[in-house]
C-alpha cells in the first residue's frame, strides 16, 4: 500500500475497511439518524498504551471535543480530535495529529473535514468540503463523486455513537461509506454483543464491536481491532485494543466532561 494510504487516527480507532460487504441490515443507519448521544462542549480524553513484549507503557494521549458553531448560516457540530505521542517516545515515533469535522446538526452529515497529521515524519494536510446537493467531495486535490450519506473519519465515529444496537444480533454487520485520501471506502462495523470490561478508569457495561481494517503501515488488516463503547445513552469508547505491525496498542478513556447523559454504564470507579 502506498504511503499516502497510511492512516493513524490519533493513535485511535480508524475504521478503514477493505471490502464491500453484503449485510443483514441496510445502510439506513448512516442516513438520516438523529443525534441523541452527545452535545456541545463534550470533551473525552484517552490514554494510549503501547506494548512490544506484553508490558503496556503510556505512550501518548488523544482528546475529542465538540463545539456548536455556524457554517454558511446553518448550525454545525465542530468536532476536533488532537493526538500526540509523549515527548519521551517522540524519538521512536513522533505523532502530532489534528482532525476536524463540521457536521450538520440536522442531518448528522459532514460538511467539511480537515486532516493535519505528522506521524513519524510523514506529513499530510487535507481540506475537504462536501457538497450534499451534487454528492461531491472537493479537496485540495480535486473534485470527487461520493455517495449521498458518505462520512469522514471523525463524523463516522460520532454518527456511529447514535446507532441503536438493540436492533442487531451478534455478528450482524452495519455498513457505511467513508471518504478519505480522495477515495470512497465501503466499510462496516461488526456488532458482537455486550460485555463487562475493566479499564484503567473503571469497570463498565459495554457494547462490543469490531471494524474491519485495511492493512497499512501501522495497523494489521482484518477484524483485529476491538472497541468497547459504554452501554448507556452516551456510547463513548471506553477501551480499544488492536495489534500493530510491530507490537500492540490499548487505548482507555481516562477523563470526560459535559457528557449529554449520566455515565450509567460505569459499575465501579478504579481510582
Amino acid at each position: 500500500m502506498r504511503r499516502s494510504k497510511r492512516i493513524v487516527i490519533l493513535g485511535f480507532v480508524l475504521m478503514q475497511f477493505a471490502f464491500s460487504i453484503k449485510s443483514r441490515q441496510p445502510q439506513d443507519d448512516f442516513c438520516g439518524i438523529r443525534n441523541t448521544s452527545f452535545q456541545s462542549e463534550e470533551m473525552v480524553n484517552f490514554t494510549v498504551y503501547y506494548s512490544v513484549a506484553g508490558i503496556y507503557v503510556n505512550a501518548g494521549n488523544a482528546t475529542f471535543r465538540v463545539d456548536l458553531e455556524n457554517m454558511n448560516n446553518r448550525p454545525v457540530y465542530h468536532i476536533t480530535g488532537d493526538g500526540k505521542s509523549n515527548s519521551s517516545y517522540d524519538w521512536i515515533y513522533k505523532v502530532r495529529d489534528r482532525y476536524e469535522s463540521y457536521i450538520d446538526t440536522a442531518t448528522m452529515q459532514p460538511l467539511k473535514f480537515i486532516r493535519s497529521v505528522n506521524e513519524g515524519g510523514y506529513k499530510k494536510y487535507q481540506n475537504v468540503t462536501f457538497n450534499k446537493t451534487a454528492n461531491t467531495a472537493i479537496s485540495n486535490e480535486g473534485v470527487f463523486k461520493v455517495p449521498g450519506c458518505v462520512q469522514d473519519v471523525v463524523s463516522a465515529m460520532f454518527y456511529a455513537r447514535n446507532i441503536d444496537f438493540s436492533k442487531y444480533q451478534p455478528d450482524d454487520r452495519i455498513p457505511f461509506s467513508m471518504f478519505l485520501d480522495n477515495e470512497v471506502y465501503n466499510m462496516y462495523i461488526r456488532y458482537l454483543g455486550k460485555e463487562t470490561v475493566k479499564t484503567k478508569y473503571g469497570k463498565f457495561r459495554t457494547i462490543k464491536i469490531k471494524p474491519l481494517l485495511v492493512k497499512g503501515t501501522i495497523f494489521e488488516g482484518g477484524e483485529k481491532m476491538t472497541v468497547w463503547i459504554s452501554d448507556d445513552n452516551n456510547h463513548i469508547p471506553v477501551r480499544i485494543e488492536s495489534p500493530l505491525v510491530v507490537g500492540s496498542v490499548k487505548i482507555d478513556m481516562m477523563d470526560y466532561d459535559n457528557l449529554r447523559h449520566p455515565l450509567t454504564s460505569l459499575i465501579k470507579l478504579r481510582r
